[in-house]
């Protein structure tokens, strides 16, 4: 990453009945932001009674997955035992590491009734060291998460640490994930402790050093100087970021590991059944896909 920051308008998915996302990480323009190695920015979609989303059960390895929410809820439950339902303003932080499978489905009263989903679903690379530790889930409320405010800013710290503060969500390397709200012409520094940086902007737009950072667009920096966001108008925005990765990763499927043969040994894990069902959800399952 040079010191202008690169913009990237990511990639739009229709999965059905309305339901959109745009994928912004893994991009070729970076392939991943501080230990951040994947962002999808789901709907908003509208579900119309009787509708909602259905996730089947499917594996995970070497990493952590943040769902967070702007709108509706989402139930989780995973191979340990975990269920949860997420609305805005809550963590559903899980750590895969040697291996876990979950499902993300609507929960039954907002499917009964219908429901507008809007939120981000993010993947957190797993230090070396790190990647093979027992799989974990952990639920955090909105009241437990740091609220910061600046001048014509107002912030949530929904992982890691920054401007002072720190989230009580576990993670396994330096981060950031903060929502942002910013008024017209608010000015908001970087944390500077953390060498990458990334902004998604889901409402209004931001200037940084010079590019104009639209509403579904992201722009990233690598190390050095990060010049402060502008906000044009009134802004929603997902600050994100941290120390570099400790090399690449290979992203396969729902796998991310440091070399290939452990996406090999992932993939015929799955095949043959050995990462466990998921309790409650035990009658389904994502096959692992052909190619």
């Amino acid at each position: 990453m040079d010191h202008t920051p690169r913009l990237i308008e990511g990639r739009k998915h229709d999965l059905g009945d309305g339901f959109t996302v745009r994928r912004l990480l893994p991009a070729l323009l970076a392939r991943h932001v501080g230990p951040f190695v994947f962002f999808d920015h789901m709907g908003p979609a509208d579900f119309a009674p009787g509708k909602g989303m259905d996730v089947r059960p499917h594996p995970h390895i070497g990493l952590a997955t943040i769902t967070w929410l702007f709108e509706g809820s989402i139930r989780h439950r995973d191979s340990l035992g975990s269920l949860a339902d997420i609305r805005p303003g809550e963590v559903n932080w899980m750590t895969s590491g040697r291996g876990i499978v979950h499902s993300e489905r609507t929960p039954p009263e907002p499917r009964r009734d219908g429901q507008r989903l809007h939120g981000i679903q993010l993947w957190v690379a797993l230090p070396r060291e790190d990647a093979e530790v027992a799989p974990e889930f952990h639920h955090h409320g909105a009241g437990e998460l740091p609220r910061l405010r600046r001048e014509g800013a107002e912030l949530l710290l929904v992982a890691g640490h920054a401007y002072g503060e720190r989230s009580p969500v576990k993670v396994f390397a330096p981060m950031f994930l903060i929502e942002a709200n910013l008024a017209d012409g608010a000015t908001l520094e970087w944390p500077p402790e953390h060498a990458e940086r990334g902004v998604y902007v889901i409402e209004g737009e931001v200037d940084w050093d010079g590019v104009a950072v639209a509403a579904d667009r992201m722009a990233v920096l690598g190390a050095g100087a990060a010049p402060a966001l502008r906000s044009r108008g009134t802004s929603r925005l997902i600050l994100f970021g941290g120390a570099p990765l400790d090399g690449e990763r290979h992203l396969w499927w729902n796998f991310v590991a440091s070399s290939r043969e452990r996406i090999e040994q992932a993939k015929a894990d799955w095949t043959a059944g050995r990462f466990g069902l998921v309790p409650g959800d035990e009658q389904e399952f994502i096959p692992l896909p052909s190619h």
